[in-house]
């Protein structure tokens, strides 16, 4: 008998996006790191790529992520 399951029991009205198989699932299928969630309907979880792509994008053009100065610390702190 095994101590750890290797992958969760899904729960319906949890829906994921696997990354490996570019499908949408209801509950875990396929293991935490080939998949996106959970999201709260499968609308959202459908839409998983847009939603990333949106969130890099305003990371990568965030002033706060992108030091000017490039001493890598937040303008405006003392540092103290």
């Amino acid at each position: 008998m095994a101590l750890f399951k290797r992958r969760q029991a899904g729960k319906p009205g949890e829906w994921y996006y696997c990354l490996k198989h570019q499908k949408v699932e209801e509950g875990p299928e396929c293991p935490a790191k080939d998949r996106f969630g959970p999201y709260a309907t499968r609308k959202e979880a459908e839409h998983a790529m847009e939603t990333a792509r949106e969130r890099n994008l305003e990371w990568e053009t965030d002033p706060r992520w992108h030091d000017k100065t490039g001493r890598g610390d937040d303008e405006g702190t003392s540092g103290t």
